[in-house]
């Protein structure tokens, strides 16, 4: 018999703002303090030296990261150009230095070249593994490796403004796997200089914005009143692409207890019309999450089931 976990079994999501200067494992930490959670995850790393939207799951939301991770991402960041770093931030040591500076139409006319599906190198301080070893850890220790390009996709890159010549500010939209600090490296090397990013802040993620977050000093402030704040969202927040389906009691017994339903059924009284072979769905039993859910074979087949109790006491 499994150990039982400490702490509150308490299910949803906060779309935290992290701050300045601490890790997404410390931020993670604090929430689950906070509420006193059995357990806790998150939906996609930032950096120490970045700010913005990290989406903290609570309990059974752990079990929907994925589609949170998967979602679109916005990022707001400062390109500092004339100096190159290890990392690609201002924390790394200088690597390179240009005393070329492009011009605001300079950088509007190179930033199409970066939209759509794009090849990009990862920067050398990264979590990708190479031969079971982490980027970062080869990197630090002095090992000489190369990463491969992989294929990413940038929805959109605007300049929004300018500093001064040193500095520019884009605003970037972009599906799974962009590295921010690439993009940089790689515009200011287009724009015939070098670059680094001095300032970076993620606004969205996926269906996380700016303006339903809090900051961390703010739920703090709130103890133990922060779990009936209004501040914990539903698990299913993460998964706002994926159609709802509505079953009876009878179904979502069946797909709690992990057995497939017919999917004719339910998909005639939903007005998902477009479900197909292969689609996930979200089954729901009212307002309940019963379980994320395959399209197969004519069936609802269960893939994650979800236990949404109520807190311990």
């Amino acid at each position: 018999m499994g150990r039982r976990r400490k702490g509150l079994a308490i299910h949803g999501w906060i779309n935290l703002d992290k701050p300045l200067g601490v890790t997404s494992t410390q931020a993670v930490g604090r929430v689950k303090r906070l509420f006193n959670a059995a357990k806790v995850g998150h939906g996609g790393t930032l950096d120490p030296l970045a700010t913005g939207i990290l989406p903290i799951a609570l309990g059974e939301a752990t079990k929907t990261v994925s589609y949170a991770m998967d979602g679109d991402k916005e990022y707001v960041f400062t390109v500092r150009f004339g100096i190159e770093t290890e990392t690609g931030d201002r924390e790394g040591a200088v690597s390179a230095e240009s005393d070329a500076r492009p011009t605001d139409a300079e950088i509007s006319a190179a930033l199409p070249t970066f939209i759509g599906e794009i090849d990009q190198v990862p920067p050398r301080y990264s979590a990708i593994k190479v031969d079971g070893e982490r980027a970062y850890d080869l990197a630090r220790g002095g090992e000489d490796f190369e990463l491969k390009s992989r294929r990413v996709t940038v929805l959109s890159v605007t300049l929004e403004s300018r500093p001064d010549a040193d500095h520019a500010v884009i605003r970037c939209r972009s599906g799974k796997g962009v590295y921010v600090r690439s993009l940089a490296r790689d515009l200011a090397r287009a724009l015939g200089t070098v670059g680094h990013v001095s300032e970076l802040r993620r606004t969205v993620v996926g269906p996380f914005t700016e303006a339903g977050s809090i900051s961390l000093d703010n739920l703090e402030a709130l103890g133990h009143s922060a779990r009936d704040s209004g501040h914990l969202l539903p698990v299913e927040t993460a998964l706002d692409d994926i159609p709802a389906l509505a079953l009876t009691e009878a179904e979502a017994r069946r797909l709690a207890q992990g057995q497939a339903i017919a999917a004719l059924p339910v998909a005639s009284r939903s007005p998902f019309k477009n479900i197909r072979q292969g689609d996930m769905v979200s089954a729901m039993l009212g307002d309940r999450l019963v379980a994320l859910a395959e399209i197969k074979g004519g069936e609802i087949r269960p893939v994650r089931v979800l236990n949404l109790d109520g807190p311990d006491t």
